[in-house]
């Protein structure tokens, strides 16, 4: 006997907000939001104070998820040199599904304009928080100037991330060999 748990109506909106506003942008309306999710506006409303609190909700959600898909795991052997180019080769693969649309927090940032908007600051954590992860591996590495490589891996993956979202570019054998020209660069190890 299986049973199946309903989720919850803010769980299902956390869910319609993840979804149509990666494949659709966060301009989506509030009524296609609440259609998806089954919740009425006024249900919606009760749970959260805004859309934007919705969409702020909803990135903060899916930081976990994203960062485990992207990032290598902490207890590994691996140099810091393929650590870092590990995480292109996460984005290279997941580049590859039709469902990918580049960074969803990237994206959210680019959308909103507004810094102060609070979904924009939890895009905008995930960001420098992937540029301190590179950072932290060129300093292990030996990085003749970790922050400048930091920032500059950091240019790479959301470069990267907007082409093939767009469908601008594939990025097999275009994005490691430009990782690796600048690891080499800087003397990461």
């Amino acid at each position: 006997m299986t049973t199946e748990v309903k989720q919850s109506s803010r769980e299902r909106l956390l869910e319609a907000a993840a979804t149509l506003t990666y494949r659709d942008g966060v301009n989506i309306g509030v009524e296609a939001l609440c259609k998806a999710a089954g919740v009425s506006k006024r249900s919606m409303y009760q749970l959260f104070q805004s859309k934007g609190e919705l969409l702020a909700a909803s990135l903060e959600r899916r930081t976990s998820a994203y960062v485990a898909a992207l990032l290598p795991a902490a207890d590994g052997d691996r140099s810091p040199r393929e650590r870092i180019l590990y995480v292109f080769e996460r984005v290279e693969t997941q580049s590859r599904t039709p469902e990918f649309y580049g960074c969803p927090f990237l994206a959210a940032q680019i959308e909103l304009k507004d810094q102060d908007h609070p979904a924009s600051r939890v895009a905008h954590e995930v960001k420098e928080n992937l540029t301190a992860f590179f950072r932290a591996e060129a300093e292990q590495g030996g990085a003749s100037d970790p922050g400048l490589l930091a920032r500059q891996l950091s240019l790479v993956f959301d470069g990267a991330s907007v082409r093939a979202g767009i469908g601008a570019d594939k990025l097999a054998g275009l994005v490691a060999p430009t990782v690796i020209t600048l690891l080499d660069a800087a003397g990461v190890r």
